[in-house]
């Protein structure tokens, strides 16, 4: 089933956890990719509520979360008219969708994923959820026919496996299911921890450790704080590189030419001679200018809940119309009365 046949457009599914504060690495690294291609693409993005409650969650903190993360999207420019911005847990197709979907899928295709042997390591007691993630990550793609899948390179093997259940579901049930291709952006999907730049910058983390990540929402002395302190290294050349010894150098370089369009080769002239101070202090600036509308619509959007909740149910709604008829035609596929349905 070609996406040409059922649809003119590409049609983009992602989601994302509301596991802490969104950072300037999500922003570059997906949502910056998003807001650009919301008028070539049908869009659908998620905010991932159930996928989060696969580990452990303080009730209060995952509401606050899915607020904060939601209201972010939106000020990052993703337009409710031209996207599907929804809540995950809001449509419950995605989850009768996974039980049935979880009904084709062996567990050794499970137990096989990395991240769940991760993330099983890391505690004492598994839930099922989180062996099951990947098959709830089938359903949210699958339920959209969805074409496309931007994702980052930890992520594509669930993309792979969502693959496979689709194939298997149509070889076992008839043509039901586009099969996704996992896309990984070419830029922006390697910003760095600015406290450790050979580690993946992470938004639950940006909670806990001061320094580690600019958050979306910083006030701009905190985001001076945090570049300023960024780990570089004990020489002065800044210039692009592939080596780890300047991983913090090029991290910071990585920003500034996402957030400016300035090529390397100009980056490198602008900043020939002058020392690793001037860069923090450049970058800073660049990020403060960046940041500074989306933290003013963010502001402006938590302190109208009304108005939050109002666009999320529109997104719900759309995500709905999609998602419903789609579980409808699985049952039917696997041999379910569907009400309304006459014989």
């Amino acid at each position: 089933m070609s996406s040409e046949s059922k649809h003119q457009k590409p049609r983009v599914f992602s989601g994302i956890q509301p596991s802490g504060a969104l950072t300037i690495g999500n922003y570059l690294g997906a949502i910056k990719q998003w807001v650009a291609g919301q008028e070539e693409k049908v869009n659908f993005f998620c905010v991932v509520d159930m996928h989060a409650i696969t580990v452990p969650q303080d009730p209060e903190r995952l509401l606050r979360l899915t607020r904060d993360t939601a209201a972010l999207l939106f000020a990052c420019g993703l337009d409710h008219e031209k996207s599907t911005i929804f809540i995950q847990s809001h449509v419950r197709a995605h989850a009768e969708g996974c039980w049935l979907l979880n009904c084709v899928t062996p567990v050794g295709w499970l137990e096989r994923m990395t991240q769940y042997k991760m993330k099983s390591q890391q505690q004492e007691s598994v839930s099922t959820g989180l062996l099951d993630y990947p098959v709830l990550q089938a359903a949210d793609i699958l339920l959209y026919d969805t074409n496309e899948v931007p994702v980052g390179e930890d992520q594509k093997q669930h993309v792979e496996l969502t693959r496979d259940i689709a194939q298997r579901f149509n070889n076992l049930y008839g043509e039901t299911f586009v099969i996704p291709e996992a896309v990984i952006p070419e830029s922006g999907a390697r910003i760095k921890a600015f406290d450790d730049p050979t580690a993946k910058m992470s938004k639950s983390k940006a909670m806990e450790v001061r320094g580690h990540a600019v958050k979306l929402a910083d006030e701009p002395d905190e985001i001076r704080y945090v570049i300023k302190r960024a780990v570089t290294d004990t020489g002065r050349e800044i210039v692009f590189s592939d080596a780890e010894e300047k991983a913090g150098v090029n991290n910071l370089l990585e920003v500034y030419q996402l957030l400016t369009g300035e090529s390397k080769e100009a980056i490198e002239d602008h900043f020939a001679g002058k020392g690793y101070g001037d860069l923090k202090t450049e970058v800073a600036e660049v990020v403060v200018e960046a940041l500074r509308p989306i933290r003013e619509r963010y502001h402006a959007l938590m302190a109208d809940p009304a108005e939050l909740d109002r666009i999320l149910a529109v997104g719900a709604e759309r995500a709905r119309a999609v998602a419903e008829p789609k579980v409808q035609e699985v049952k039917r596929k696997v041999g379910f009365i569907v009400p309304g349905d006459t014989v």
